[in-house]
């Protein structure tokens, strides 16, 4: 299921969100009650519907894509409820977005629109204590995404093949436990974040 959310629809989200609760999502339960499929999920911009489904007393999808949610600059939502509920309930995330539509990659867009000079500064804050760490931003956001117990996969998007080689050595990059240290001491990450290697 793609997009049952506020930035797709509106106001109407919630009647969407329902519409595909009583629709499709019986109809994918039931693929995957009869072995015609393995796991189905949601795929969405934003963390309540994926909250609300996990919040439901029924059966429900394997994994989500949260898309932009859950990356180094955006997370303190996802972490309230979210998070922990699908860990409580085994349920995988897919962190898509991880740039953040690029800004942290070096690109200029924030949720696919020109980065707010709010979130520049935030960037330039985290490129610096980067610098002094030698750790590249790239590798601070894929790890970052990667480090929650929820989180199997991320979803870095490329906009031309060479950019995959980038996001493997960012993968393989060293980032020392003062450089995230550093992050929670100037309130760049929150600190119930998990991190790599804590």
């Amino acid at each position: 299921m793609h997009d049952i959310a506020q930035d797709f629809w509106g106001d109407a989200w919630p009647a969407a969100f329902e519409s595909a609760r009583t629709g499709a999502f019986r109809v994918l339960q039931g693929l995957r009650d009869e072995g015609v499929i393995k796991a189905w999920g949601i795929g969405v911009n934003r963390v309540e519907p994926l909250e609300l489904t996990l919040g439901l007393d029924e059966p429900g999808p394997d994994a989500f894509l949260c898309a932009g949610r859950y990356t180094i600059l955006d997370h303190e939502h996802a972490l309230q409820r979210m998070l922990p509920m699908a860990v409580e309930q085994g349920v995988d995330i897919v962190v898509g977005g991880p740039y953040n539509s690029g800004v942290t990659a070096g690109g200029g867009h924030f949720e696919y629109q020109p980065a707010s000079p709010e979130v520049l500064a935030k960037v330039e804050r985290l490129r610096a204590v980067a610098a002094r760490h030698g750790v590249s931003v790239k590798a601070a956001a894929l790890r970052f995404s990667l480090a929650h117990p929820a989180t199997v996969a991320v979803i870095p998007g490329a906009s031309r093949p060479s950019r995959i080689a980038e996001d493997v050595a960012a993968l393989r990059e060293n980032v020392p436990a003062a450089f995230w240290a550093e992050l929670r001491e100037d309130g760049l990450i929150a600190p119930d974040a998990p991190v790599p290697g804590a």
